[in-house]
């Protein structure tokens, strides 16, 4: 008979919720870290928390650090993905913990009200909304709004002094633009976290301090972002959608 040609397996699409639950429900409640565990940044970590700190973890996955931070002390911690099937094993998995909570949500809008938090953490999530980027020095228009659009809603959540913490790979060059925006309202650092051997794969820890201004320098960086605008595009043809376009980062503009 005629041979079946296997089309090239298609590159995950992180972005689309289908490819998560599928994940959460073929691990079950297997953790998975995507950049280590807690212990490797808690030096850095530790000095911006207090114990009745109200956390909100975004993104959580089926990562063990919203557990670990209940066992540390810090007992109010809020975490969302905008997977059911994880939220729905988180849930179970951790019952016997009252202090943790669990939501489904997206976080380009989340449902809680103005200044609820005074922490927001995450850690890998926001690199999602990069993974489709292939050039880090000239980010898509519509990666740039999605992590705008993250980070607006991040700002408003947080209560005046309240910091925001992001845990990533993404090294200051590429990432501190996004963050240095002053209609955020916050102040920006970051540190390099490691294993202490110079050969470990580095990665970074941004602390964002909401109602601390920002240096001027960054700010400089964060309007570097914006400009020049590219030429317009002429838009494309609508593709057909398919009840697969659940995507995290379709922009409604």
């Amino acid at each position: 008979g005629m041979e079946r040609r296997r089309a090239p397996a298609a590159p995950p699409r992180y972005g689309r919720r289908r490819f998560w639950d599928a994940l959460y429900q073929r691990e079950g409640a297997e953790t998975r870290e995507w950049l280590g565990g807690l212990s490797r940044f808690l030096p850095q970590l530790e000095p911006e928390l207090r114990p009745g700190d109200r956390i909100l973890v975004l993104g959580c996955g089926n990562s063990a650090l919203s557990h670990d931070l209940y066992e540390l002390g810090y007992t109010d911690v809020t975490s969302i993905d905008f997977s059911p099937a994880c939220i729905a094993a988180m849930r179970a998995r951790y019952a016997r913990c009252p202090g943790l909570r669990w939501a489904v949500m997206d976080i380009r809008a989340l449902a809680f009200p103005d200044a609820s938090f005074d922490v927001v953490l995450e850690k890998g999530t926001l690199d999602v909304l990069m993974v489709e980027e292939t050039d880090p020095w000239h980010v898509s228009p519509q990666a740039a709004a999605a992590m705008r659009r993250v980070l607006a809603e991040v700002s408003r959540v947080l209560r005046p002094g309240g910091c925001f913490i992001s845990i990533t790979f993404a090294q200051p060059h590429f990432r501190k633009p996004h963050y240095a925006q002053e209609a955020f309202g916050w102040s920006l650092r970051h540190a390099a976290c490691g294993d202490g051997d110079a050969a470990a794969f580095h990665y970074f820890l941004y602390v964002m301090r909401k109602g601390q201004p920002l240096d001027p320098r960054d700010a400089a960086l964060g309007r570097r972002l914006h400009q020049p605008p590219p030429p317009p595009a002429p838009p494309p043809p609508p593709a057909p959608l398919d009840d697969d376009e659940d995507y995290l980062f379709t922009i409604q503009l």
